[in-house]
């Protein structure tokens, strides 16, 4: 972390004392932002019962303008988990604007692979406190990458697009030599390429509306996955992605109506692994490497009613489902509905009262997946 921290710090005072130094104004600008949550959570998992405050998570992003044209972002997000404070490196690149049509970034960056992860994760945005399924630890969607990347905006024949286009060291093929029960599975936090081929992926968004209500949007990644020295260097995964947002206010509804969907494909090509028994036999085995996933987001905030109250309440619902490959030893077919009221205390400040049920099959512990979570989370941006 040291690592992180130290060189953002000198290169803040590096650039204040050239600043003073030089007669004319400096274009340099710093800041500080960021999100962070806390509350409380009860889960009854088959009939086990357990509940807990938590700390909660703090997300600080901080942000040097060197220019009109050029800008570096980083993202820290600080956990207590389990007793330990949990550290990470969201994201920390550079960005250069070209012109009005594209900008370049380079570093690690949230990749934008649909919406959620790019747009809609942090707690003070998502009005739910819990990530949809497909997304996250053992997710089938990426969510953050080491790389390049071009995006930008334009108008064509009327109509409003943007677009993305980027390199990573992509993801990382798990042969199940370490892990065996995760044989097949793909990880996504690549710092290093474990081989000589670089992803390709990309968005492009429609706003077929000119008061920019609706947006649709197709994304793809492409890479090869094995190790470069193993069996499974010539073994590739090709992920699609379709998002979906509608957000307007309805007068005869009398508020704002926001629609959110986004729906995930991960195709890996075959490959042979291995299996072994408790009696240390081993076993050769494939499987279809398929996945998918899925969810569907509906809230409701009446703001034209003539109560105060009333308008700063949320109604929220949400309906996700994840399928993995049958045959793989994490295979699960589970889906998972989520719903609940927020009050917003301000713009970016919400409280969070929400209700989510778990149903399915299989997981790393395979069985019966049937659990209840009842949450209460104060979210907060910065």
């Amino acid at each position: 972390m040291k690592r992180i921290i130290l060189p953002l710090i000198a290169m803040f005072f590096v650039s204040n004392l050239v600043a003073q130094q030089d007669s004319k104004p400096s274009k340099t600008q710093f800041m500080i932002r960021g999100y962070g949550s806390a509350g409380f959570q009860a889960l009854n998992d088959e009939g086990e019962k357990e509940s807990s405050f938590n700390n909660g998570t703090f997300a600080p992003i901080i942000l040097f303008k060197f220019s009109d044209k050029f800008m570096f972002e980083t993202e820290m997000e600080f956990a207590y988990e389990n007793g330990e404070l949990e550290t990470a490196l969201e994201y920390a690149n550079a960005m250069y604007t070209v012109n009005k049509y594209i900008t370049i970034r380079a570093g690690k960056f949230l990749l934008p692979y649909g919406t959620f992860m790019e747009r809609l994760h942090p707690s003070w945005i998502n009005k739910l406190s819990s990530v949809p399924l497909g997304f996250g630890h053992d997710g089938i969607a990426p969510s953050s990458g080491v790389g390049v990347e071009l995006r930008g905006a334009f108008i064509l024949n009327g109509s409003r697009f943007n677009y993305a286009l980027y390199s990573t060291n992509g993801p990382t093929l798990n042969d199940g030599n370490d892990e065996p029960e995760e044989a097949g599975i793909l990880h996504f936090d690549n710092y290093e390429d474990n081989n000589k081929n670089k992803s390709v992926g990309g968005r492009i968004g429609f706003l077929p509306f000119t008061d920019s209500s609706t947006e649709v949007g197709f994304s793809f990644l492409n890479a090869k996955v094995g190790d470069k020295d193993s069996n499974y260097k010539d073994v590739s995964s090709n992920l699609i992605a379709y998002d979906f947002s509608f957000v307007k206010k309805v007068n005869s509804l009398g508020g704002i109506i926001d629609i959110k969907a986004q729906y995930n494909t991960s195709v890996t090509d075959d490959a042979i692994y291995i299996e072994v028994h408790e009696d240390g036999d081993e076993e050769e085995y494939t499987f279809e490497n398929s996945s998918d996933s899925f969810y569907a987001q509906l809230s409701y905030k009446p703001t034209m009613s003539a109560s105060n109250f009333l308008k700063n309440i949320e109604l929220v619902g949400r309906y996700s489902e994840l399928n993995t490959p049958e045959g793989a030893e994490w295979e699960s077919n589970v889906n998972q509905t989520a719903f609940g009221v927020n009050y917003w205390l301000s713009w970016r400040s919400a409280i969070k009262v929400n209700y989510q049920i778990a149903d399915g099959t299989g997981g790393h512990g395979g069985g019966r997946i049937d659990n209840k979570i009842f949450t209460i989370q104060w979210a907060f941006g910065i």
